[in-house]
């Protein structure tokens, strides 16, 4: 027998059940919404269900759209030329706010893991290769991250692409800015060797 209502029991499961929210969380989560004035819940749930209904993938880069084609790939000021590929829409939103890159995207949804099971067919690469293929790609940009997953997936691509004879490259690994040297790992402080740069 539960410690709530049933009502509630299930609101908190379905807050469990989100990336990152353990049990106290969803918990905290769950007596907030109840907390709030009816209009306000109300329109909480319009919010979600509204999204749930109207996003969908963007047609050309596979990115959460409310249109046929993303606003990125809709942009005429965009270098169609050059593909960052991503693992998921965050990594776009990331790499947006730095304001420097004015090429277009191209998000696979995850990387592969045989651990977990997610091979190439399970994730976006024959969509980016249909891309490549149409002969209008000069670079494609591997953004996914220095991970495991995130290098097989890199080095996987990179290999599909090949033939196309474009360039394609990996974003620079380096020591963040503001640490310490001394709490950098072996493997960061490989990679920031073999990118310095000149100065």
């Amino acid at each position: 027998m539960g410690l709530f209502p049933a009502a509630l029991e299930v609101l908190i499961e379905k807050f469990a059940s989100l990336p990152g929210i353990g049990q106290k969380s969803a918990q905290r989560l769950a007596f907030h919404l109840l907390a709030l004035p009816e209009g306000e819940a109300e329109s909480f749930a319009a919010a979600v269900i509204g999204a749930a209904r109207d996003l969908r993938l963007c047609g050309v880069c596979q990115n959460i759209t409310d249109a046929d084609v993303c606003l990125i790939c809709g942009n005429d000021r965009r270098d169609k030329g050059v593909i960052c590929v991503v693992a998921d829409p965050k990594s776009v939103m990331a790499i947006e706010r730095s304001r420097e890159y004015g090429g277009v995207y191209h998000v696979l949804h995850g990387v592969l893991s045989p651990m977990n099971h997610i091979g190439p067919d399970d994730i976006k690469i024959k969509e980016l290769v249909a891309r490549v293929a149409d002969g209008e790609v000069s670079e494609v940009i591997m953004a996914t991250n220095p991970d495991t997953e995130g290098e097989t997936t890199a080095r996987y691509i990179s290999r599909l692409l090949r033939p196309f004879d474009i360039k394609v490259t990996r974003l620079a690994y380096g020591i963040p800015v503001g640490s310490s040297l001394e709490f950098t790992d072996d493997a960061t402080l490989m990679r920031a060797l073999a990118g310095r740069q000149e100065m």
